[in-house]
């Protein structure tokens, strides 16, 4: 009978023979799957922001877009794409001399570019496409108001911040390995994103969606009438103040998926099975 699971130990094997595979594709192959996760995100953050736009209540907006948001990893997983937060379990193969480290730094430099290709050409196509427009263009002003938000945050909150979003991902990436079906894949996925989302975590790809669509609606001036944005707002809206959200975001979402989640599971089971087997050898 089929294992329905695999066990904890597995799960790090299956997360070095995947990383494996990840460090062996080619540029154009990683490039465009790293594309389409970037669009996939993006999708996601579309349909997450038009369904919770314009509730009012903190906690029932917050949750409504976390149910949603997770489409976003599922269609990344189950169809097949690359995304940098979660190709940061890379370290895991690396630390198990599998990946040189080159060859891990080249994977997540042709990743992140596509995820930033990806999430652009979404928001211009929602842009264009008059989805902005929606609920008399609150939709616009909403997306103008995450990406000034995201703009005005410190260094250290956005880095800290992108620590424990990156924790989330990755577990719900971890824990997808684990089952055998889709059923149970989609479970695996679904909680742990939602619950990146309603905390307000800093996910990097997902911001290089938010701060596009800000810097596009803030192209039309009815958007930021729409929610009253003043200029003190719009003025954190601009490639100047999504750089300098996104790299203490990135270097966050490294720690806390590569670092905290990656090599502490492949310490905990890896080596600590590494050293049973030396012991039983010895006896």
């Amino acid at each position: 009978m089929e294992k329905r699971m695999l066990t904890p130990p597995e799960i790090v094997d299956e997360a070095i023979n995947v990383g494996v595979k990840k460090s062996k594709g080619s540029f154009y192959t990683t490039l465009l799957g790293a594309i389409l996760a970037g669009a996939y995100v993006a999708l996601g953050a579309v349909s997450a922001a038009a369904a919770s736009h314009s509730i009012e209540n903190y906690g029932l907006a917050k949750f409504v877009a976390g149910a949603i948001f997770p489409v976003g990893l599922m269609m990344i997983i189950f169809n097949g794409a690359e995304l940098f937060t979660g190709n940061t379990l890379l370290l895991v193969g690396h630390k198990d001399g599998k990946i040189p480290f080159t060859k891990v730094l080249r994977n997540w430099g042709i990743v992140y570019l596509g995820n930033i290709i990806g999430s652009i050409l979404i928001a211009y196509l929602a842009y264009a496409g008059g989805v902005f427009d929606a609920n008399g263009g609150k939709l616009g002003g909403y997306f103008i108001k995450i990406a000034a938000y995201k703009g005005g945050l410190k260094f250290s909150t956005a880095f800290f911040s992108g620590i424990l979003c990156n924790i989330v991902v990755c577990l719900a990436v971890w824990a997808q390995y684990a089952a055998k079906d889709i059923i149970s894949k989609v479970f695996a996925i679904w909680f742990p994103i939602m619950a990146f989302v309603v905390a307000g975590f800093e996910h990097s790809v997902a911001n290089m969606f938010y701060f596009t669509a800000g810097i596009l609606a803030k192209l039309n001036p009815a958007y930021a009438e729409a929610l009253q944005l003043h200029s003190d707002k719009l003025a954190k809206v601009d490639i100047v103040h999504a750089i300098s959200n996104i790299i203490p975001v990135t270097l966050g979402n490294i720690v806390g998926g590569g670092v905290i989640v990656g090599l502490s599971y492949y310490y905990l089971y890896k080596k600590s099975l590494v050293k049973v087997e030396n012991v039983q050898k010895a006896m």
